[in-house]
């Protein structure tokens, strides 16, 4: 058995791709990890998490807004994080043509019911 090296030509190499700390306790929690698919001009209706999620874009272009902060084009390689019950208000792919997928991984509770609940307008 051999130890995997990062630093020799043709081994595995790793890209820190984000570092981001989270004050939320994560003992006890389940990881979950999605991939989203949207065709061009799709996108889902506002929700909240009931836990951290932290989020890759591997392929087009992704339209993300949460809270009240304004909106971001993520592309390809980016990454993002929502805080823990934020409102995730805006997830689009603004494209007309290609497709967007994304990686979400969330950090939730392991008796939580869902990972993204539907926001209710009052």
């Amino acid at each position: 058995m051999s130890a995997v090296r990062h630093d020799e030509k043709g081994k595995v190499k790793r890209a820190v791709l984000s570092a981001t700390g989270i004050s939320e306790k994560i003992d006890g929690k389940k990881a979950t990890t999605d991939e989203l698919t949207m065709g061009p001009g799709l996108s889902s209706a506002p929700h909240r998490h009931p836990s951290p999620v932290f989020g890759y874009v591997v392929e087009g272009e992704y339209e993300w807004a949460i809270d009240d902060r304004s909106a971001r084009v993520l592309k390809a390689g980016e990454t993002f994080y929502e805080p823990t019950g934020c409102l995730h208000r805006l997830s689009k792919n603004p494209s007309a043509e290609g497709m967007t997928r994304v990686l979400d991984v969330v950090l939730h509770p392991r008796d939580a019911a869902q990972t993204a609940v539907p926001e209710v307008n009052k």
